[in-house]
C-alpha cells in the first residue's frame, strides 16, 4: 500500500512541475508580444531582420529535407492504399484515406520533428551561448528587451515557417508521390485529382491549420525559454538543448494527439455514435 501511495504522490509531483513549466511558458510568450509592441528600444526593423533570418532558416533551408520524406512518405502511403482499395473495390475511397493520413496526421508530426531536430536544437543552443556570453545581458544595458528582440522573431518566424513547410509537405506527398506511385501502380490523374477535391472539408483546413501553427509555436517557445535558462557556463549549453528537444516533442506529441481525439470525438459525436 506504501509502494502505491508513493506512486501516487511522485505522478502527482510529475504533474505539478510539467503544469508550472507550461505556465512559465505561457508567460515568457505573452512577455515577448507585450515587449515587441510596447517597447520597441530596437525598432520593428531589427525585429523583422531576425524574423527574415529565421525563416529562412527554418523554413527555405528545410525544404529539401522535407521534400524527400514528403515523397517517401506520399509514395508509399499512395501506393499501399490505392493497391488495397482496388483490391476491396473502394477505389474511390482513396481521397478520403490521404486526407486522414497526410493532411491531418503524417504532414504536421514529420514537419514538426524535422524542424525540432534542425531549428530547435539550433534556437536552444544560440541562445544558450548568448546567455553564457553575457550578450544578453549587453542587450539589456542598452535598453533593449532580449524577449522583443530575440524570442518573439524566433518564435513567429518558426510558426510560419512550420505552416509553410507542412503545406508543402502535404503538395509534394499528394502530387509528386503519385508521380512516382505512377510508374508501379496505373491510376488516372484526373481520377486522383477528383477524389481528392471531394474528400478535403473546411474542418480539415482548420485542423491542419491549428496542429501546424501551435505545433510551430511550442517548438520555439520551449526551445527559447531551454536557451534563457543557462546560467553561466557554457557546458550547459548542451543540456539545455536536450532538454529542449526531448520537451518539444513530448509537447508536440501530447497536443496532436490531444487535437486528434477531441476532433474525432466531436465526429462522432455529430453523426450520434456517442
Amino acid at each position: 500500500m506504501q509502494a502505491v501511495w508513493a506512486q501516487i504522490d511522485g505522478l502527482g509531483k510529475i504533474v505539478t512541475t510539467n503544469v508550472a513549466y507550461t505556465l512559465r511558458l505561457f508567460q515568457m510568450f505573452y512577455t515577448s508580444i507585450r515587449a515587441t509592441f510596447f517597447d520597441q528600444a530596437q525598432g520593428l526593423r531589427t525585429v523583422f531582420a531576425v524574423l527574415s533570418a529565421q525563416i529562412y532558416f527554418t523554413g527555405w533551408q528545410a525544404m529539401p529535407l522535407i521534400t524527400v520524406l514528403a515523397l517517401a512518405s506520399g509514395g508509399v502511403v499512395i501506393l499501399q492504399s490505392s493497391s488495397n482499395l482496388t483490391l476491396f473495390g473502394g477505389a474511390q475511397m482513396i481521397g478520403n484515406l490521404l486526407v486522414v493520413i497526410v493532411v491531418r496526421e503524417l504532414a504536421p508530426l514529420l514537419t514538426a520533428l524535422v524542424v525540432v531536430a534542425r531549428s530547435g536544437t539550433a534556437v536552444a543552443s544560440e541562445v544558450g551561448n548568448m546567455r553564457a556570453n553575457r550578450e544578453i545581458e549587453a542587450l539589456e544595458s542598452m535598453g533593449i528587451n532580449p524577449l522583443s528582440y530575440i524570442v518573439f522573431p524566433r518564435i513567429l518566424g518558426g510558426v510560419i515557417s512550420v505552416v509553410c513547410l507542412a503545406t508543402y509537405f502535404v503538395l509534394i506527398s499528394l502530387l509528386g508521390g503519385f508521380m512516382l506511385t505512377k510508374l508501379i501502380h496505373d491510376m488516372p490523374f484526373n481520377f486522383y485529382v477528383d477524389a481528392l477535391t471531394r474528400a478535403v472539408a473546411p474542418e480539415d483546413i482548420w485542423l491542419f491549420l491549428l496542429k501546424n501553427s501551435f505545433s510551430g509555436m511550442i517548438i520555439f517557445v520551449v526551445s527559447c525559454y531551454q536557451g534563457l535558462s543557462v546560467k553561466r557556463s557554457p557546458t550547459e549549453v548542451p543540456i539545455v538543448t536536450t532538454q529542449a528537444v526531448v520537451k518539444s516533442i513530448i509537447y508536440v506529441i501530447v497536443f496532436n494527439l490531444s487535437v486528434t481525439t477531441l476532433f474525432y470525438l466531436h465526429e462522432l459525436s455529430r453523426i450520434g455514435v456517442i
